[in-house]
């Protein structure tokens, strides 16, 4: 019997770099009933002629202003022709030709609006972001006991859950947070799949951390149960970080890179510190 159609959704943005690796490694997969639908917001590195060369299904190109990220997952999935709908980043590339079906797999499953994948990070990935990785997706993995996770880098699901809500187009970060903290509170399922893997990381500067840092603050505002108040400088910003530090001190001693530290501090800081902004900023946009 023939495998279910798969639809592939990747977005992209000059990383053609990565490109010349993911599309290979997508191409190679021992699943090969699958279509790829790619956004591209805006390429000038060349990416668009790797694209082109890959002959998508969908090759659906904006303006990078024009990026919102729901309103980007809203339209791949659109014009997915299959209920299972995998998501990956240009930037993650698959590990191995058996990518694609654990995905798939545990998509299959009715009560499933969402499955997400393991990632690792690059060679050159700083310790700092490397830790985050190690606490996210290592083999003994922190993020199991926290009131939610998920990364849309690595990710997939289903059309006729989807159907019924679909990403907010409000947010311009943490849309995929939001969209599986509502499904996972109507009682669906969000699955891990550590056999599905790709290597993705970033290493960003103290601004782009505060940026990111901010942006996720705001989203937070967005979800957040509680009262404003538990969002305050003692707990988030100085208790936060400390204890922030405290697992980039034990992760660097054990992997020996503590000439790191002093870096990995101020990122925490400037991560933190946009947090904090961000959430309070978000209260008074969408709950004030």
């Amino acid at each position: 019997m023939q495998e279910p159609l798969v639809s592939i959704v990747l977005r992209s943005f000059n990383e053609g770099w990565a490109l010349k690796e993911t599309l290979p490694a997508i191409q190679a997969q021992d699943y090969r009933n699958w279509e790829l639908i790619v956004i591209d917001s805006g390429s000038t590195d060349g990416s668009i002629e790797l694209l082109e060369a890959a002959d998508p299904a969908h090759l659906v190109r904006i303006q990078p202003h024009d990026y919102v990220p729901g309103r980007v997952l809203n339209t791949g999935i659109d014009l997915a022709r299959s209920n299972l709908v995998i998501f990956v980043n240009a930037d993650a590339t698959p590990q191995g030709p058996n990518w694609l079906r654990p995905l798939v797999t545990a998509l299959e499953d009715p009560k499933a609006a969402a499955v997400f994948g393991r990632q690792i990070p690059r060679p050159d990935c700083e310790a700092v972001f490397a830790c985050d990785y190690d606490r996210c997706f290592g083999s003994e993995r922190e993020s199991a006991q926290w009131d939610h996770f998920f990364s849309m880098a690595n990710s997939g699901i289903r059309k006729d859950v989807w159907e019924k809500r679909k990403f907010s187009e409000t947010l311009q970060y943490s849309e995929d947070d939001e969209y599986t903290r509502w499904w996972k509170a109507q009682g669906y399922r969000i699955v891990y799949c550590p056999d599905s893997v790709v290597m993705h990381s970033h290493n960003y500067t103290p601004a782009q951390a505060y940026k990111r840092g901010f942006g996720e603050g705001q989203a937070l505002a967005y979800v957040w149960p509680g009262k404003p108040s538990e969002i305050n400088p003692l707990r988030t910003l100085l208790l936060g970080w400390a204890n922030d530090v405290s697992k980039d001190v034990r992760y660097c001693r054990r992997h020996r890179r503590l000439t790191e530290l002093p870096r990995a501090a101020r990122i925490r800081w400037e991560m933190r510190r946009g947090r904090l902004a961000g959430f309070q900023k978000g209260w008074k946009l969408y709950r004030q």
